[in-house]
């Protein structure tokens, strides 16, 4: 039966927190990002004002007229295809191209981005009509080092807005989108899965309006985040699958997976199962307000410590930990106040929870439930505020 109580309470082996963290700081020390960065258009460095920096090729827009290097017209696509052929046949370092304007892309149409090149999005691209199989205005494929530095704005309903498949080396500095339906960025290894997409950095990402998710990952080693912020988006904020050694920042969400089992942050399909699980996902906060979910964590995932949480009025469970092994819920802090109660599960097809960690977590008007009891559950420093305990 459920206690209720304003104190906090301790279980089992509280040890297991300091060593997630301490896993935690050296797998994200172990990350790797980009080298040359001073050389890189794509690099921190460099990531200034859109079109601030130098470039091999500019794609203008002046009116209704696109003016690139072998091309004037009417298309923006073609424009910028006219711009990426400009660049050094066969080259092996970075060239860059700058595009100022905005325009029109259809849906079932795509721009491809070679490797070594680096494309900056001074403007808006608009995509247009019913959405296409598998398309994206911008797609990297079977590609290396390629870098986005700044796309300042989507809009329209893409398949995809940024597709990314089997690539090494991609670097996304600023992307914005304000979508009315699709799925903002997908970054994946479905061509070939003997070998994941690696090495994929996102320094900020501002997606709304996504029908399915903002950004979703299978198939990935290697993945930088600093911040992701979804806004009334369809699915998840930040879906990462099957996924390896990625080091996140914030993951934030307003109203998002409204009525469905998504959440802002969810991990499924074996992500971050690396060597039994060790500690290789590392997250330092994340922030839900409505919406469907907070956090979910499925089908045999695990391997992750998240710092921060702050969590209110979800329509489903607050947080959901199902099938999950060595998996730490707010290491340093947190909140969860309202809405759907924290719940431990557990499916029948896959083995139980183990080595889940609650701790320094304040629960407010909602509760905890373990259900199955779990494998060495840990609940440390939990203080229940008007809520019950249905721990084991």
């Amino acid at each position: 039966m459920g206690r209720r109580a304003a104190s906090p309470i301790t279980r089992r082996r509280p040890a297991l927190i300091l060593s997630a963290i301490v896993a935690a700081v050296a797998t994200a020390a172990t990350l790797t990002v980009s080298a040359n960065a001073a050389e890189d258009p794509g690099s921190p460095e460099t990531k200034q004002d859109c079109g601030g920096g130098t470039y091999n090729a500019e794609v203008v827009q002046d009116g209704s007229t696109w003016t690139a290097p072998g091309y004037t017209g009417d298309s923006m696509p073609e424009a910028v295809r006219a711009g990426i052929a400009s660049l050094t046949e066969g080259r092996t370092s970075i060239e860059s191209v700058v595009v100022r304007g905005s325009g029109d892309i259809g849906s079932e149409d795509s721009i491809d981005i070679p490797s070594y090149t680096s494309i900056e999005i001074c403007g808006t691209i608009n995509v247009v009509g019913e959405i296409g199989a598998e398309a994206a205005p911008l797609r990297m494929v079977g590609v290396n080092d390629v870098a986005v530095p700044y796309l300042e704005g989507m809009t329209g309903a893409p398949y995809f807005g940024i597709f990314v498949r089997n690539a090494s080396n991609v670097d996304f500095g600023q992307i914005n989108m304000t979508l009315s339906g699709g799925l903002g960025m997908r970054i994946d290894n479905h061509d070939d899965t003997s070998w994941r997409t690696n090495n994929v950095t996102i320094d900020s990402a501002n997606i709304s309006g996504a029908g399915s998710h903002a950004i979703e990952t299978y198939g990935v080693d290697g993945l930088t985040i600093g911040t992701v912020t979804a806004t009334d988006v369809g699915e998840s904020g930040l879906l990462i699958q099957d996924t390896y050694n990625a080091e996140i920042g914030s993951v934030i969400g307003e109203n998002v997976a409204s009525g469905t089992g998504y959440a802002t942050f969810r991990m499924a399909n074996r992500n971050g199962a690396l060597d039994d699980y060790s500690t290789n996902i590392h997250v330092g906060e994340v922030v839900a307000r409505g919406g469907g979910r907070g956090i979910f964590c499925v089908s045999e995932s695990g391997g992750a410590v998240i710092d921060r949480v702050d969590i209110s009025d979800t329509e489903n469970n607050a947080i959901l930990i199902e099938n999950c092994y060595n998996v730490t819920i707010a290491a340093e802090s947190g909140t969860v106040s309202g809405g759907g109660e924290i719940r431990l599960a557990a499916r029948s097809e896959f083995a139980n929870n183990r080595d889940i960690t609650l701790s320094n977590l304040t629960v407010i008007n909602s509760a905890v439930t373990e259900d199955p009891c779990g494998e060495n559950t840990v609940i440390e420093n939990v203080t229940f505020e008007n809520s019950a305990d249905n721990t084991c």
